[in-house]
C-alpha cells in the first residue's frame, strides 16, 4: 500500500499565541479527511513562528528559516496551504511563502523536473470578506508554476458575513456544504497522489 504524508502551511499573520486560529480550524478539517484516506498530517508550519527572508532562492543567507522549511516541504507528498482572506487576497505571510517556492523552478533534475513534481497542494481559506476564489487563483497559479499538482476541488474555504465578527473558529460546527468540500478535496488530493507515487512525471531530456 502506498504511504503518503502531508505537510501543512498556516499562513495567518498572527504567530502562534496558544490558541488555534480560523486557518487552523480549516486545516484540521482537511487533516481530518485526509487521516480517513490513510494519509497523516506531519505537522502545521505557523508561518509567521519562522523568520522567512525575502527572496527568490531556496537560501537566502544567515538567519534564513526557509531551507529547514523546504526540507519538509520537500519529504511530504502534499501540500495544505491555508490562509486567512485580507483585502480580498492572500496574506503577506502566504505570498512570502510561494515566492520562496518559486525557486524550485531553477532546481530541476536533469530531466527537467522540479523537487515539487509528483507533489499536490491543496488550498485551506478563511475570512470575514469576499476574495476566496481570488486566493484560490493566486495560490494555484503559482504553485501550480513552481511545478505542484493541482487536483479538482482543490480549496476548501469559508467566508462569512462581510465586516462581520464571527470568525471560522468560532462556529459551533462545521457547516455542512463545508465539510462535504473538505472530503471532496481530500478524496480527489489522495487518489492523484497515489497515482502519481506510483507513476511519477517522465520528464524531458
Amino acid at each position: 500500500m502506498t504511504s503518503l504524508s502531508a505537510l501543512a502551511f498556516n499562513a495567518t499573520l498572527k504567530p502562534s499565541s496558544g490558541e488555534p486560529s480560523s486557518t487552523d480550524r480549516m486545516i484540521q478539517l482537511l487533516a481530518a479527511k485526509f487521516s480517513a484516506q490513510g494519509i497523516k498530517l506531519s505537522e502545521t508550519v505557523r508561518l509567521a513562528d519562522h523568520d522567512i527572508k525575502p527572496g527568490v532562492t531556496s537560501d537566502e543567507g544567515a538567519g534564513d528559516a526557509w531551507p529547514a522549511i523546504r526540507e519538509k516541504v520537500v519529504a511530504a507528498d502534499i501540500l495544505i496551504f491555508g490562509t486567512p482572506i485580507w483585502m480580498g487576497q492572500v496574506s503577506s505571510v502566504a505570498k512570502r511563502a510561494m515566492e520562496r517556492l518559486g525557486a524550485f523552478t531553477s532546481e530541476t533534475d536533469d530531466q527537467g523536473r522540479m523537487p515539487s513534481y509528483g507533489k499536490l497542494c491543496v488550498f485551506a481559506i478563511v475570512g470575514n470578506e469576499d476574495g476566496a476564489h481570488n486566493c484560490t487563483a493566486q495560490l494555484a497559479q503559482s504553485l501550480n508554476d513552481s511545478g505542484f499538482t493541482v487536483p479538482p476541488v482543490a480549496a476548501c474555504y469559508w467566508v462569512g458575513e462581510a465586516m462581520g465578527s464571527t470568525d471560522f473558529k468560532e462556529l459551533d460546527q462545521v457547516p455542512d456544504m463545508i465539510d462535504q468540500t473538505a472530503g471532496m478535496v481530500a478524496d480527489n488530493a489522495a487518489h492523484l497522489a497515489k497515482l502519481l507515487k506510483d507513476t511519477p512525471f517522465p520528464g524531458h531530456e
